[in-house]
């Protein structure tokens, strides 16, 4: 598992001064209190008590610092035919579930829930057969709530799979919801191609609120992000545009367009992160920006060399951003000014989102590969080849990782797409 001659990896010049300089302002440990994880005098993560859900936080960082990648690898058990399909979307990703299994959706329909040790317990069915199931799902309140593209919202019981309700919403929900403790946020998309955002009462699936104005169009398949301490909810959609609510009155705050040079329409696909009073995502107009989450107004924009889709993650400690492109490429840009640290060369692009660990990152790309970076320097530390191309956002837990790559060749017969747990070698 060491690394390929194909791999191209550059450190830009200056980088390494760039990020030794961040250590002196940032503590080194994590102190925990209430529901917010203290990263540094100014840096927090909302986890609201006794609840799982896609990119760990209600900002959307996909930061887990207690969480170890280990130097090496092996697979430990592989689940056949968990996709099945070749839709191009970010596949689902694995949540915890309890102290010893996860919940596990795929584009067949089905939410699994597996033990550690690799052994279905239950499944729970949708009505979306294929495309199926592409969002992550919120484990919480001792059930497991997720969307599918049969645009109906499921809670099913956490124990048993047993559906406790279910809610219609709209044509398809390729989102993963985001859950505050009281409100279950969902994006839900239309034909027409129009689309909403929905508030769920999480014990009823009950609709307490729609926005009903603002509505993103263009068949929103963001993730919001909820950032309490700038008392914004945000959320980006395929026309474009990032829309931004005042947090928790859920008042319209405003709008930002993306497209500056007005070559491409500037979808927005991927879930946004909310971290130090800004918005960071990336566009089809081949853009990752950052966005102020007070007024809207754009901070900066950086080029990639194709556009991006894929979730941004946050690492407060290094503070610095990690986002793939359909460049191929994994940047570490600096927040504060979009300039990158480093950047690291795939083979393929990258659509799924990015873990980010104490000092390592993980995440996967179409050229059929997960990959592990040293987070400070953007150095291969290992990767792990498939036969389906890795765009599920690696779930790393209790020193292990999970995730699932997408089928190979449906239409040629090969409709085998795996999940997978590896554990240190």
């Amino acid at each position: 598992m060491g690394r390929r001659a194909t791999r191209r990896h550059v450190l830009l010049a200056g980088a390494s001064a760039g990020l030794s300089g961040i250590v002196a302002g940032c503590l080194s440990e994590t102190d925990r209190f209430d529901e917010r994880e203290r990263i540094d005098d100014r840096s927090y993560q909302t986890r609201p008590d006794g609840v799982a859900q896609f990119r760990r936080s209600l900002e959307n960082w996909g930061y887990e610092p207690n969480e170890t990648v280990p130097d090496s690898v092996e697979q430990e058990w592989r689940l056949p035919e968990h996709n099945t399909h070749t839709h191009n979307a970010a596949k689902a990703s694995a949540v915890p579930l309890g102290e010893d299994g996860v919940a596990f959706p795929g584009d067949t329909g089905d939410v699994s829930a597996i033990s550690s040790d690799g052994e279905i317990l239950w499944r729970g069915e949708t009505g979306a057969g294929g495309p199926g199931i592409h969002g992550t799902p919120v484990v919480a309140d001792g059930r497991v709530y997720i969307g599918a593209y049969d645009g109906v919202c499921y809670a099913f019981d956490a124990e048993t799979g047993e559906e406790r309700w279910s809610t219609d919403l709209g044509d398809a929900i390729g989102s993963s919801p985001k859950y505050d403790g009281d409100r279950l946020f969902v994006a839900v998309e239309y034909d027409d191609p129009e689309g909403n955002l929905f508030a769920l009462d999480p014990e009823t699936g009950d609709v307490v609120w729609e926005e009903p104005a603002h509505r993103p169009t263009g068949h929103p398949h963001c993730t919001p992000a909820i950032d309490p301490d700038a008392g914004r909810l945000v959320l980006g959609s395929n026309d474009g545009t990032l829309y931004g609510w005042e947090y928790p009155s859920l008042e319209f705050a405003w709008s930002f367009d993306t497209n500056p040079e007005n070559d491409s329409n500037g979808e927005i696909k991927g879930p946004i992160a909310a971290y130090d009073g800004g918005a960071f995502f990336g566009s089809w107009d081949d853009h990752i920006y950052r966005v102020d989450l007070e007024d809207g107004t754009l901070d900066w924009a950086f080029r990639t060399g194709r556009y991006a889709m894929a979730g941004p993650g946050i690492d407060p400690v290094r503070h610095a951003v990690f986002v793939g492109c359909h460049d191929g490429r994994m940047y570490a840009l600096d927040p504060d000014t979009g300039d990158p640290f480093w950047r690291f060369s795939t083979d393929a692009p990258l659509t799924g989102s990015v873990a980010v660990c104490a000092d390592r990152i993980v995440f996967g790309s179409k050229d059929r590969t997960l990959y592990a970076l040293d987070s400070w320097t953007g150095d291969e530390v290992w990767h792990v080849d498939h036969d389906g191309f890795v765009t599920s956002a690696p779930l790393v837990h209790n020193g292990a990782i999970y995730y699932a790559e997408r089928a190979p060749d449906p239409e040629n017969g090969d409709a085998d797409g795996g999940a997978y747990k590896l554990v240190s070698a």
